[in-house]
């Protein structure tokens, strides 16, 4: 998501970062460019407005004028006024956390994806808080709600309130209650009916429920698709049943991304989760900083963590680190991460997550590096044979016509990728011979002047010249110099 504003913000920022001085006039041409781009990313105008007078106060300033690098400055301005805007993150925890059974009612139009995301929120609890979780479906209008509801709760590996003709919505929110108590259940999350729009009898059940099931979350399920509709829907829930917090769904799907921060400011509910693909683990716990990070290219190196040490078994690490250490790489431990990069949620989201490589998403489309090179290249290597796959030297020109033409590819992309594997063999022995600082240093041309040797660079002070963004622009990190130009085979290949 948020790929269209994050490429116009980096436009705007380019033009002042590294300037040696600022004046009035140019913060101001620069955030009418920041308003232009937030406008037409579907940020409600009402919240343009009160972010832009804070940003203009503390960037026209003398904190910011009068600074050694200004234009960075303007920079943190923005991302810490887009934090504000954002909301703070210790409300985007649940309020879950008490004497059992606690409730989570789910409200939403019909669409929404209410039901999809009752089963990503219970596989999220139940993994990361360690709950007992109970759902249940109070859609007794559209058909087959309550069926998918069941398969979803199977998956998660969490009960499902069974079905009874005939009840009401009210009388199956008593029932999950008394159900729970009896299971022991810490969590019950209540699946409530959408409509097409908003209307009286929807909010006037949702009253009743709420009256009965007193729950602890009030959490409306809001497409990020629908842009400015997604505003007054939020408008028109917050004013009936009060709700506590919002959850975005299909926010992967959203280029533009200003459907969360016009909710948030609009009903000044925290945001609480994104729905960030169709997997039913692919939920995120909403992050202000995190995001507005991501929104003015900056990266998100702790949501990179997380998600890298939830796909990737220790087990695997742990193996991978001594092939390393040996100098080793096969074919098979190329195709295992690629896998792992597509369980990432593939290149275009990993590389949106690391600080300076936002630019090169564009790049990369126009060059045709894509998911479905990655896909592409999986289907190359399940085509050879155990005996090719530990020895590349088998691969002549028949058997490559032979790998092609099973994985529907062409001799050409064939060559590619063991061309690749080889040249990353070789980095890989040259690394068991040498250490990954000594190959580091090597590559990196033994530091930058003034600096420690890159072979000993201090990751903590890293970190935290990432965290504040102080003394480093998103288009650089340390040692690596500027990182706009793709080179021509990074990462899968030379560009057709």
């Amino acid at each position: 998501m948020l790929e269209n504003l994050t490429q116009k913000l980096g436009t705007v920022f380019d033009k002042i970062r590294g300037r040696g001085a600022l004046s009035e006039k140019d913060v101001d041409a620069a955030l009418n460019e920041v308003r232009k781009a937030l406008l037409e990313a579907d940020v409600a105008l009402e919240a343009v407005k009160v972010f832009l007078e804070s940003t203009r106060k503390r960037a026209v300033g003398t904190e910011v004028l009068r600074s050694v690098t200004p234009g960075q400055m303007v920079i943190k301005v923005v991302h810490d006024e887009l934090v504000i805007l954002l909301g703070d993150d210790e409300d985007a925890s649940l309020n879950i956390d008490h004497s059992p059974p606690a409730t989570i009612l789910l409200a939403g139009l019909q669409g929404s994806g209410k039901t999809t995301t009752a089963g990503k929120l219970a596989l999220w609890i139940k993994n990361k808080k360690n709950k007992k979780v109970l759902l249940a479906s109070l859609d007794t209008y559209r058909p087959a709600a309550r069926e998918q509801l069941r398969i979803l709760g199977e998956q998660a590996g969490v009960s499902v309130l069974p079905e009874i003709d005939g009840e009401t919505p009210p009388t199956i929110a008593k029932r999950a209650r008394a159900a729970a108590k009896i299971q022991g259940t810490d969590i019950i999350i209540l699946d409530t009916a959408g409509r097409q729009s908003i209307d009286t009898i929807l909010m006037s059940e949702l009253k009743e429920i709420t009256s009965i099931s007193n729950p602890s979350e009030i959490l409306l399920v809001a497409d990020a698709m629908t842009g400015q509709d997604a505003v007054v829907t939020a408008k028109a829930f917050k004013e009936a049943v009060n709700i506590s917090g919002l959850i975005l769904s299909r926010a992967d799907g959203d280029a533009r991304g200003g459907a969360a921060i016009s909710m948030r400011h609009v009903t000044n509910c925290p945001i609480k989760f994104l729905g960030v693909g169709e997997k039913q683990e692919e939920i995120e716990l909403f992050s202000a900083d995190r995001f507005a990070r991501r929104i003015l290219g900056m990266g998100d190196v702790v949501g990179l963590v997380e998600k890298a040490a939830e796909v990737v078994e220790r087990e695997d690490a742990e193996e991978m680190m001594k092939k390393l250490a040996s100098g080793q790489f096969s074919i098979t431990d190329l195709l295992k991460q690629l896998r792992q990069i597509k369980k990432m949620g593939g290149m275009g989201g990993l590389m949106g997550m690391i600080p300076g490589f936002g630019k090169l998403q564009k790049q990369m489309a126009a060059a045709q590096m894509d998911d479905k090179v990655i896909t592409h290249q999986e289907a190359i290597i399940l085509s050879m044979t155990a005996k090719e796959r530990k020895n590349t030297n088998l691969l002549n020109a028949s058997r490559r016509k032979r790998i092609a033409s099973g994985s529907g590819t062409s001799v050409q992309a064939v060559n590619r990728l063991i061309k690749q594997y080889m040249e990353m063999a070789k980095v890989m022995k040259k690394m068991g011979r040498q250490g990954a600082g000594g190959l580091l240093k090597s590559l990196m041309g033994g530091g930058m002047k003034g600096e420690p040797s890159q072979g000993d660079v201090d990751l903590s002070s890293m970190a935290d010249l990432m965290k504040s963004n102080k003394g480093m622009s998103p288009g650089k990190l340390p040692g690596l110099g500027n990182l706009g130009n793709l080179p021509p085979n990074f990462p899968f290949g030379k560009k057709k």
